[in-house]
């Protein structure tokens, strides 16, 4: 980062950590202020269509996490080359990021359309007619929107990597100013319901990715993309990203496979459990914001700390990462939960499942708070350093012992209801944080290395 780089001083200045983390945070701000948005707006035309919605959702995070993977390998591979200042191979990097998570999107979009009634029938059961044929009017416009999100997440991957996130905030600004307005045309105006917030959803995604491929292709941009399709793949290249990827892919791939196996057993407990699931995952959402932007953030700080070789600096930005989130997180976490029956009553939900959302949501905020640092951002600074194995045996181990085991006790045989899914979760999230901690605190996981020539 220019005269910033010595050895008896940190590799990002305040000004380039604000520059850095207020763009991705605004960025999850408004990501998730458009979320709520959007499930309101399903909400108040039918119960059934916001539980279809967030069961198609779960559906489709399931491929989406197989070529965000690639991004976040990328990302890493990136980070590490401006690190070196190596931008000849940073920017061949890019190139052969973009190409390949973008034909991988494509094929997770045929298989998913293929497949659809399959899927549908899967995850949701045997729920009320309603729901599924609402999941099946959302599922195709979403299942549509996968390469161009594909190229969206690539390209906002490289420009965190570039720590370029202004930009990142600007183009999802008009994505959620598209979709919003879109599903405010579409779901009350045209009354499409769930399929009008999938065609919103695809055309945002549309103009989004086409942004910032445009943005990319500038001639002056430091990791350009310009002459992409003319660029042959490298073989050094795709195995450096694979290495990250892979394992990530596989790790992401088998946590939302748990994730569906999770939300068949909130299908079996009713359409109510469904909607109070949904608003229980965008108060986590919420909460997450500051979070979210420093598990960004992080492979930025790390991985450029890894391929300047500094040691110190990589131990640092964890611990750097992990207080300011906590701090940050608690002014997002205690007035949401001194509203928190306010909020949830937005949702225009019949009362008795407004009454058992409430303390969902609060136990929530506290969770999150304190747990997410350590079960998401310590993994994210381990694999930008390349040590992604480890971090993918412990969240697979923790996911199906923890979360999915759990899930099956609490809800069959303590009876507990939709709050056995977030008590179980919660204990994935408290054990997971616990080993990456462990893990951080030695000295093993900073001999790994990304980037092999």
């Amino acid at each position: 980062m220019g005269n910033d780089r010595c050895s008896n001083s940190h590799l990002f200045t305040t000004k380039q950590l604000f520059a850095l983390l207020l763009p991705l945070g605004l960025e999850q701000l408004l990501t998730i202020a458009i979320g709520m948005a959007d499930t309101i707006m399903v909400s108040s035309y039918s119960e059934s269509a916001v539980s279809a919605v967030s069961s198609v959702d779960l559906i489709s995070y399931l491929f989406i996490t197989l070529f965000s993977a690639f991004s976040t390998g990328g990302a890493v591979i990136v980070s590490q080359y401006i690190g070196r200042r190596d931008i000849k191979n940073a920017s061949i990097a890019a190139k052969n990021l973009t190409a390949i998570t973008v034909l991988i999107s494509i094929a997770m979009t045929i298989i998913m359309l293929i497949a659809k009634d399959l899927i549908i029938g899967l995850v949701l059961g045997d729920i009320e007619s309603s729901v599924i044929n609402d999941a099946a009017l959302y599922y195709i416009p979403i299942a549509l929107s996968y390469p161009f999100l594909a190229l969206f997440d690539s390209t906002t991957a490289i420009s965190r990597s570039e720590a370029k996130t202004k930009r990142i905030f600007l183009s999802s600004l008009l994505m959620n100013i598209i979709n919003i307005s879109g599903n405010y045309i579409l779901i009350h105006l045209f009354s499409l319901g769930a399929l009008g917030a999938g065609i919103s959803s695809l055309i945002s995604r549309i103009i989004g990715a086409l942004l910032m491929l445009l943005l990319m292709m500038r001639k002056d941009e430091e990791c350009s993309l310009r002459g992409i399709l003319r660029t042959k793949i490298e073989l050094k290249h795709v195995k450096n990203i694979t290495r990250i990827a892979i394992p990530s892919a596989l790790d992401g791939a088998l946590f939302q496979v748990g994730k569906l196996i999770v939300q068949a057993q909130i299908a079996a407990l009713g359409t109510s459990s469904l909607a109070i699931h949904a608003i229980v995952c965008n108060f986590n959402g919420y909460c997450n914001i500051p979070q979210n932007a420093f598990i960004l953030a992080v492979i930025t700080l790390v991985g450029q700390s890894a391929g300047a070789n500094r040691k110190d600096e990589e131990r640092y930005w964890v611990r750097w990462s992990i207080l300011w989130s906590i701090i940050i997180t608690l002014l997002f976490a205690i007035p949401m939960y001194i509203f928190t029956p306010q909020v949830v009553s937005i949702y225009a939900l019949n009362e008795a499942t407004t009454l058992e959302a409430i303390p969902i949501c609060r136990v929530c905020l506290i969770a999150c708070t304190f747990l997410i640092p350590f079960a998401f951002i310590v993994p994210n600074a381990l694999n930008a350093n390349g040590d992604v194995k480890f971090t993918m045996a412990v969240s697979i181990i923790s996911m199906w012992i923890f979360r999915v085991a759990l899930v099956f006790f609490f809800i069959r045989v303590l009876k507990l209801g939709v709050s056995g899914v977030w008590y179980a979760m919660y204990s994935d999230w408290a054990f997971r944080g616990l080993i990456y901690t462990i893990r951080v605190s030695g000295s093993r996981w900073q001999n790994k290395y990304a980037i092999r020539e």
